[in-house]
Formats: C-alpha cells, structure tokens, sequence
C-alpha cells in the first residue's frame, strides 16, 4: 500500500505531512518511528496526519520521532497553513489560527497557562521558577503553550551541555507527561534559543518552544513584546502581551512530495 506525502521544514525542525481527511491513515508508535528514521525510512523531527473536523478546517495530529504521540508543534502548524490554506485547526493542544502572510506564516496558538495542574507537574510548585536544578540548569519557568516547556534562563545557551542535561530533565518523574526542555540567552528583545524536545531531542528550531521562551522572558521583564527568538535553523518573531493568545511568526518551506511504501516500512 502506498500513500502520498509532503516532506516540509519550518527552520530546519522538519515533517512528514499526510492528508487524511478523504482515506483515513492509521499510524502505530512503530510506523511513526520507521517514516521518522533518517536512513531506512524518509527522515523528520514529526510526522504529521491531516484528519476532517467538525469544528475547523482540518484536525492536526502530531507523533514525534520516537513514536509518541504529542499535542502541538508551532513550526508544523505553519507549514500545515502554508500547505493547505487552513485558517483554523483542531489539534489536542488547543484550538489554533494560521494567516498565510506571503513569506512569512502567522498562527495563533491560544493562552499560555502557568498552573502546576495545566503544566503538569506531578505536585504543586511555583512555576515562575521551580524550586529544582540539574547541574548547573536551575529555577526554570515552567509554561504550557499547548505543550508542556521548562525555560531556563542562562549567561551563554551554546555553553550548556543539553544533549546530556536534556534527556535527564525531559524524563524527570516531576513531570508525568514529561517536558520539552529549553535553555534561553536574551540580548535586549532578542532571545537566543536551544530546544530540546521531547521524544526527538534537540532540534534545529522549535515553534512552541519560542513561544514558551518568549512568554518567560516577557513574564519576568527579560523583554518587551514582540521577540525575536533566534535558533539554529533561523528566526521566529513571538507576539504576547498577560491575558491574550500567542502570536508567532515565522517561514515554512516545502521540500517536496513523494510516496510511502508502507510495506517496506513495516
């Protein structure tokens, strides 16, 4: 059996997109690791399904590289704009808008919620700055932007050693649907951004994760709105002021399109 695809990247963080909404696709953890696979399979961060909704133009589901299934990307969201025309979609993070603005996408990802209980963390705790440490990662903000992120505020993001503090802090029985794990430098209104993401590590750039970064920074008057957050694959520009939605802005590029030859991949 084959099925069409897109392959997209939104700075470097990058999917393999399939429509769904006229033949259903069922995806396994196992199915979802073999497509993600850079050797045997087509390679990406995300694999991304597009299914009918009764509330927007299109559902939106996400399974990272290790096979689990997530709530939301803010780069895959882009892309999913850019390549569909969506202008509203249904994701489990949240209920989420997209403006396709020429070069740039916009989407809007709803209001970032700071309770324990919403993070979550498995107890209570101040989340402006958790009462925890890894080495020298310590006092992180804890935010959920559709999905659950810890900011750490450090002198210099590229010094940090997060391929080895990351999958630590990710899998830290604190969190009980474990934590997108990100370290921030700000210069000014300017954020410096490393992202280790949950269930795919570090990658190039990470949508929900600047938006994350930018709401601690405005929250503890690091920077002013808007901020640009800059990663390793490129530049997002994060809008948020206390009681309102995110905005994030950003590219998304199509690389090209292809056939899955799902027997090969089982």
């Amino acid at each position: 059996m084959r099925r069409h695809f897109h392959k997209m990247h939104g700075l470097g963080n990058d999917f393999v997109i399939v429509d769904a909404r006229q033949e259903p696709f069922e995806v396994t953890p196992a199915l979802a690791r073999a497509i993600a696979d850079r050797r045997t399979g087509v390679g990406c961060d995300q694999l991304i399904v597009l299914e009918s909704s009764d509330s927007a133009d299109l559902r939106m589901r996400i399974w990272n590289s290790d096979g689990g299934e997530v709530e939301s990307c803010g780069n895959a969201t882009r892309c999913v704009v850019r390549l569909t025309g969506a202008t509203t979609i249904d994701s489990a993070g949240g209920f989420l808008e997209g403006e396709n603005l020429g070069a740039e996408v916009e989407v809007v990802i709803g209001q970032p919620r700071f309770g324990w209980d919403e993070i979550p963390l498995a107890y209570p705790m101040e989340t402006a700055a958790l009462p925890m440490a890894w080495d020298e990662l310590e006092k992180p903000f804890a935010v959920n932007v559709g999905n659950p992120h810890l900011v750490f505020f450090v002198p210099d993001a590229r010094e940090v050693a997060l391929e080895e503090l990351g999958p630590r802090i990710e899998n830290d029985p604190t969190f009980p649907d474990r934590i997108n794990v990100n370290v921030a430098t700000c210069v000014h209104d300017r954020v410096k951004l490393r992202t280790f993401e949950r269930g795919a590590g570090e990658t190039l750039a990470c949508g929900t994760g600047a938006c994350a970064s930018a709401v601690a920074a405005i929250a503890t008057r690091r920077a002013e709105s808007p901020v640009r957050v800059d990663m390793t694959g490129g530049r997002l520009t994060v809008d948020w002021a206390p009681g309102e939605p995110i905005r994030m802005r950003g590219a998304a590029t199509h690389v090209f399109e292809g056939e899955l030859d799902l027997g090969a991949l089982s």
